[in-house]
Formats: C-alpha cells, sequence, structure tokens
C-alpha cells in the first residue's frame, strides 16, 4: 500500500535545485531512477520531469527513513523532505551533480512491478513494446523533452499570431465527407440512420467561411484525420497550423510566414534563420531535381540529355524520345569507383520508382568505360559527356523514360546518392527552407480519366493563364505555394478563388457537373453568393515541423500516444469492435 501524501507539499522540482539551495530544507517527489546500497549509507536518484537529483539515506542521518531506503526498487514513487548540501564527489555530467539532499524523511507513495523496457535516453526497444507501455516510454528523459519542445513550439505559434492580429477558432470535427482527396473517417449518425459525419482531413472549407464571416484573420492549431498507408512521417490524426487571411496574394502570405518560421527556430532553438527564403517556381524544382520538395542542402542535380541523344544509336533512348518521354541524369562526382556490384544496386533502385533500368558512364583513369558506349558513336559519348560536365572520377547515371517516371526515379537516387556520400543526413545540421511556387493548378488522373486538383478545387489559377483553362487546362498554373526544408515539405497552401463564375469554371475543368459540385460542396457555394472577400492561407504539418525542432526522423517521438503502421494503439487495443446494442441504435450490421 501506497503511504498518504497527507500534511506533505512539493516544495522544488528535482532538477532545479542547484548549489544557491546549500543548507535549505526542500521536499521532491518523483521516481526512482536507480538505487545503490552501500551498507551504511543508501544513494537513491530521484527522477521527475526536470531531471535527476540524488538523495543519500544513512542511520546517522534518519533511522526510519534509512530503513525505508533500503526497500525501494527502480520506479517507485517517492516524496523525500531533508537538507540540500555540496556533495563529497560531484558528478559534472549531472545538472544537479554538485548537491545532494540528507534524505530526513521518506514516504513510499506508491510501488511499482518491474518495467517491461528500460526508463532511459535513447532506449533501443522494439516500437512496438514501446508504443504498448508508451506511458512508461513517455516517462524517459529525451521523450518528455520532445513533448516539452512540442508545447513551447504551439505556445510561441499562438503568441506570434496574436501579436499579427489573428484569432484562434475552432471549426467542427463532425462534419460533411467530400472525398476529394485521402479517404475520409467516416462516423455513423444514430440520429440520421445511414447518414455519417467525416471527421476533417484539414479545415479548408470552414476557414473559408470565416473569411466570408468577416474574421479578416484566423488560424488553429487543430487535429486533422486521413485514412490513407502510413510512413514514418504519417499519422491517421494529425495536427496543423491553419492559416486564412483576407485581402492578400501570394506574397502577403509568404512573408506572414516567413517571420513566424523565423521566430519559432529562434525561440526554440535560438537559432537564426536568414529570410527571405529562396522562391522557386515547381517547373523549375522539377527539372532540377526531379522533386516538387527538393533538398537543396546539395548539387546532383539533373541534366536533360534528350535533344543530345534523340537520334543516337541507342535504341532505349531514341525509343524513349519518341514516344514523349525524356533522357535525363546526374554526374555523381567523384564515384567513378564504384564497383559493379554498387552500380547495379543503384539500377535496382531507380527501377522501385518505375525505372527500367539506369544506364552509366564512368570516367576511370583517362577511359570510357560503359555497357552502353558499344551503341554510341564517339561523337554521340562525348557530346553526353560534355553536356552533363563529366570530369576524370566522376560517375554519370542515366534514366530514359516518360518523364513523370525520370523525374521520380532521378529525384530518389540523387537523395540516395546524397545519403551514401554522407551530403546529408543525420549529421548534417543544416537547415535550408525553400518556397516552391507556381505549381500546375490541375493533373491528369489516368484511372479517373480527368483532371483532378493538384491541391483542391478552390485553388485560384494565375492571371495570366485563365484562358487555358477549357483549352489546356494541364498548363495552368496555381497561385499555390509549399514550404519545404531540407527535402521535406513542412506546409502549404495557395490564394482562394471567391469569383463565382471562375469557381463553375474550375469545376467544369474537373468533370464535375453543376448539380455534382452542389451536391458536394453546396454549403460553401451558397455562402460565396454573398460577397467573399479575396483570401488565401497556408496549413503546417505541425508534427513534422517538430521533428525538426527535435532532431527525430520518426512523426510518433513527437506524438504522445501515436499510432502504430496499421493505425492501430498496441496500448488501447484500438481500433476495437463494439457490442451487439451500440450497433443496433446505430442501424449498422457487419458483413462478414
Amino acid at each position: 500500500m501506497g503511504e498518504s501524501m497527507k500534511g506533505l507539499k512539493r516544495t522544488i522540482m528535482c532538477g532545479e535545485l542547484s548549489e544557491k539551495n546549500v543548507g535549505q530544507k526542500v521536499t521532491v517527489m518523483g521516481w526512482v531512477q536507480r538505487r545503490r546500497d552501500l551498507g551504511a549509507l543508501v544513494f537513491v536518484d530521484l527522477r521527475d520531469r526536470t531531471g535527476i537529483v540524488q538523495i543519500v539515506f544513512g542511520e546517522e542521518i534518519n533511522r526510519e527513513a534509512y530503513e525505508k531506503a533500503q526497500t525501494v526498487r527502480n520506479e517507485y514513487v517517492l516524496a523525500v523532505t531533508g537538507t540540500v548540501m555540496l556533495r563529497e564527489a560531484p558528478n559534472p555530467d549531472l545538472p544537479t551533480g554538485m548537491i545532494e539532499i540528507k534524505g530526513e524523511s521518506l514516504r513510499i507513495l506508491s510501488e511499482s512491478e518491474t518495467p517491461p523496457i528500460y526508463i532511459k535516453e535513447n532506449l533501443d526497444a522494439a516500437e512496438s513494446i514501446r508504443l504498448k507501455y508508451r506511458y512508461l516510454d513517455l516517462r524517459r528523459p529525451d521523450m518528455q523533452k520532445k513533448l516539452m519542445i512540442r508545447h513551447r513550439a504551439a505556445k510561441v505559434v499562438r503568441d506570434f499570431m496574436d501579436e499579427n492580429g489573428f484569432l484562434e477558432i475552432e471549426t467542427p470535427m463532425l462534419t460533411k465527407s467530400t472525398p476529394e482527396g485521402a479517404r475520409d473517417y467516416l462516423v455513423p449518425s444514430r440520429k440520421f440512420p445511414g447518414n455519417f459525419y467525416a471527421l476533417p482531413q484539414s479545415p479548408q472549407l470552414f476557414k473559408q467561411l470565416l473569411m466570408l464571416s468577416g474574421f479578416d484573420k484566423y488560424f488553429q492549431i487543430v487535429r486533422c484525420f486521413r485514412d490513407e498507408d502510413l510512413r514514418a512521417n504519417r499519422q491517421p490524426e494529425f495536427t496543423q497550423i491553419d492559416i486564412e487571411m483576407s485581402f492578400v496574394d501570394v506574397d502577403d502570405v509568404i512573408e506572414l510566414n516567413e517571420r513566424l518560421i523565423q521566430r519559432l527556430f529562434k525561440e526554440v532553438l535560438n537559432v537564426d534563420i536568414q529570410i527571405p527564403f529562396m522562391r522557386m517556381p515547381y517547373q523549375e524544382a522539377m527539372d532540377r531535381y526531379g522533386s516538387d520538395k527538393p533538398d537543396i542542402r546539395f548539387g546532383l542535380e539533373l541534366v536533360n540529355i534528350s535533344d543530345v541523344v534523340e537520334n543516337c544509336g541507342f535504341k532505349v533512348f531514341r525509343d524513349a524520345i519518341a514516344s514523349g518521354g525524356s533522357v535525363r541524369g546526374i554526374n555523381a562526382k567523384g564515384c567513378a569507383d564504384f564497383g559493379r556490384k554498387e552500380i547495379d544496386r543503384l539500377g535496382e533502385y531507380v527501377k522501385t520508382y518505375g525505372a527500367k533500368g539506369l544506364a552509366w558512364i564512368a570516367l576511370k583513369g583517362g577511359e570510357i568505360k560503359s555497357p552502353i558506349a558499344k551503341f554510341l558513336t564517339e561523337e554521340e559519348l562525348n557530346g553526353i559527356i560534355e553536356r552533363m560536365e563529366g570530369k576524370t572520377g566522376d560517375l554519370l547515371l542515366i534514366v530514359a523514360d516518360e518523364l513523370d517516371v525520370v523525374y521520380a526515379s532521378l529525384g530518389a537516387l540523387r537523395l540516395e546518392l546524397g545519403r551514401k556520400l554522407n551530403l546529408i543526413g543525420p549529421d548534417n545540421k543544416e537547415l535550408k527552407f525553400l518556397w516552391v511556387t507556381e505549381f500546375p493548378l490541375l493533373e491528369y488522373d489516368k484511372e479517373e480519366g480527368r483532371y483532378v486538383a493538384k491541391h483542391h478545387p478552390f485553388t485560384m489559377p494565375m492571371e495570366e493563364d485563365l484562358e487555358l483553362l477549357e483549352t489546356d487546362p494541364g498548363r495552368v498554373r496555381a497561385k499555390a505555394y509549399d514550404i519545404v526544408l531540407n527535402g521535406e515539405e513542412i506546409g502549404g497552401g495557395s490564394i482562394r478563388i471567391h469569383d463565382t463564375k471562375l469557381q463553375e469554371r474550375m469545376f467544369k475543368a474537373l468533370g464535375f457537373t453543376m448539380e455534382k459540385a452542389w451536391e458536394r460542396f453546396g454549403f460553401l457555394l451558397e455562402a460565396f453568393k454573398f460577397g467573399p472577400p479575396p483570401h488565401g492561407g497556408l496549413a503546417y504539418g505541425f508534427d513534422r515541423l517538430v521533428m525538426f525542432l527535435t532532431g527525430t526522423e520518426n512523426i510518433k517521438d513527437v506524438i504522445a500516444f501515436p499510432k502504430n503502421q496499421n493505425a492501430a494503439d498496441p496500448m488501447t487495443s484500438a481500433p476495437s469492435d463494439v457490442d451487439e446494442k451500440q450497433l443496433e441504435e446505430l442501424g449498422i450490421c457487419i458483413k462478414e
């Protein structure tokens, strides 16, 4: 049985103690990190969220407390009162290492079984065990520090937005399903049998309605839900910093957000971020990096050699160009020493992105080594090397395919080379921000046989491309922008359509009849009859931002109670079945 706290009050946190407290009587409470019994003395390290302090118990100090201290084990919860004194043998590795507490009274508030995971920093335990016993995992100081940084980041955002005239307004969690994006999470209605609410994938429509309501500047730190396949940095429920403003254009949104990012990194990490950030049109990002979220910390840019090889002797190159594709490559500087096995591995790697193979030319000690050299004239071979600026010691890696495949495979190969050559990785602390602008408004979906919105159906086209909306929709650029950090998209947004006629043209371009558009988005279209202001905004993936602020590569580290790769929670066993009565009330029967 645990003892009561009655009559006791904690006077200070463990990690707050220092030499300035020497001579004071204090009461601390926390968990036992470890106990060392040296016979005449028992040392206990007590931990709370601020740190660890050493407490010494001895017969000479207080016999009752000393005897109790001999019974405590790791993770017991204690309350200790005693006098702070200087340590005889200081521990410079511990922030409280100059002092210790002379244990004059001890209460065991609760006992603990042996925990299934160690409560220590940088734990090397299986993720499944960590998630099952998440409350223990969260006791670890490094995990607590990450969530404290998350709290701090949210506070900085709220303060900044408040100072800049934004109002934090909550939007509904139970809303209407508008399936234009990832799958919705659905919630059955008891009052309206056979009908469903959806959990919001984002507050997009509501934040636009708030602009129409005249609030001018809105923000929210808000939960969003997407039923999609999970990766290392995706979760079924995640948090956005959602921002919308009226009477603005692209530059206004970008300028505000650069100041927000600058403030966030300064206040949380004490890092000075230089603004304004570089801006790069989408097409340039794709041509140079094969990605709409390029990591610009290193070079290895893509080079287009299509015009050099369109009539060459190598059929693979010729055919790719003849069928409307492209031939591009990367000059892996100084990599001519890569062995055949390594090059074959890179060939297999690009195949996972749809490429049929990887052509290569190694420039080694005055020689040209390449399996495709026999298909090319000396002039053609030199033309490729010249275009790709090949020098002795370089390895030229080339993909020929349809353009999307070329971008995807070379974009991924570039990052793989960056990791392999140690140009990027956990040790690289450089922060490179970039705005990618002028995204395509629409992209063609082969499966659906129609154009779909690249961002969402309310994105404003660039004025100079408006006349292409009916004649060449694929070429229309949007007033859309993503903010990218070290090759990760951390936020994205756009200026929105506020003109009803233009919105109708947009729905037509998406292949929606007006009936279908009204069925899905009727409440927004109805509202837009009543004087919507020009408006636009941006949403950040807050969890992703916190990953950068804490230096972790795993999104689960910055969420208190995350789901696993199957969107399940091993701790609570969610999702779980429900009893028959609940299903009956909802008018639902489960198909076997």
